[in-house]
């Protein structure tokens, strides 16, 4: 009797289906197996109606620390594997795997067009690096998701958000918001290479007579694209 009140339990905790395409391509994905377990977690909970599992729940159910599942959910967050996202009608957060579709997809669409797929995925993380180099800290999980909203959901090139960091840079205004207006100024310009973005801030920066070149000797003028 209480082995039957068992597979009666068993049977009502339900079961998780994970695509096989998934199993074959995380390495793909540049996914270890400790992410790939707390993301199949997370897609577990989600499935039981769990829509954002605490780092506890997910701790709980793993050999790690609630601490270790944050860090790694800080990664997959980077690497635009997952997103925090808001429900528009209940205001509450919840972890999205739209991000991994989308990758999914992209791979195979990369395959069919023999295209690297991997070297993609490298300018990426690249990228996430070369932020938080210039910055000097580690990324919020915040700016984590703005920047892979540029790349996903804006379409910017990982070069041009480069060359828009580096303008941030020479302004001496290294802030996220900045870095987005000029995002936002060079797409309404129609500005998508990193010699095109160039020749911009060039155009913003040239001296207008003798007087602001000798003062430009010892300084980098700069534009401010918030006053745009």
């Amino acid at each position: 009797m209480k082995e039957k009140e068992m597979l009666i339990d068993w049977m009502e905790d339900g079961m998780t289906s994970i695509p096989n395409v998934l199993l074959k391509n995380y390495k793909r994905l540049q996914l270890n197996e400790t992410e790939m377990m707390v993301l199949l977690h997370i897609y577990s909970f989600a499935q039981k109606g769990i829509s954002f599992p605490s780092f506890e729940d997910l701790s709980e159910r793993m050999s790690i620390s609630s601490a270790d599942c944050a860090a790694y959910v800080k990664k997959m967050i980077q690497k635009q594997v997952i997103s925090i996202e808001q429900g528009e009608q209940t205001g509450f957060e919840f972890y999205s795997l739209k991000p991994l579709w989308s990758k999914m997809a992209f791979l195979f669409e990369s395959d069919a067009r023999g295209q690297s797929f991997q070297q993609a995925m490298t300018d990426e993380r690249d990228l996430y690096s070369l932020f938080e180099a210039e910055f000097g800290r580690p990324l919020s999980a915040i700016e984590c998701e703005t920047l892979a909203l540029w790349i996903d959901q804006d379409q910017h090139d990982p070069s041009v958000i480069k060359a828009a960091l580096r303008e941030a840079v020479l302004s001496m205004k290294l802030n996220f918001r900045y870095i987005d207006r000029i995002l936002f100024e060079w797409k309404k310009q129609g500005i998508k290479t990193v010699e095109q973005a160039r020749e911009q801030g060039r155009k913003f920066r040239k001296p207008a007579g003798a007087e602001q070149v000798k003062r430009s000797e010892n300084a980098v003028p700069f534009y401010n694209w918030l006053e745009q």
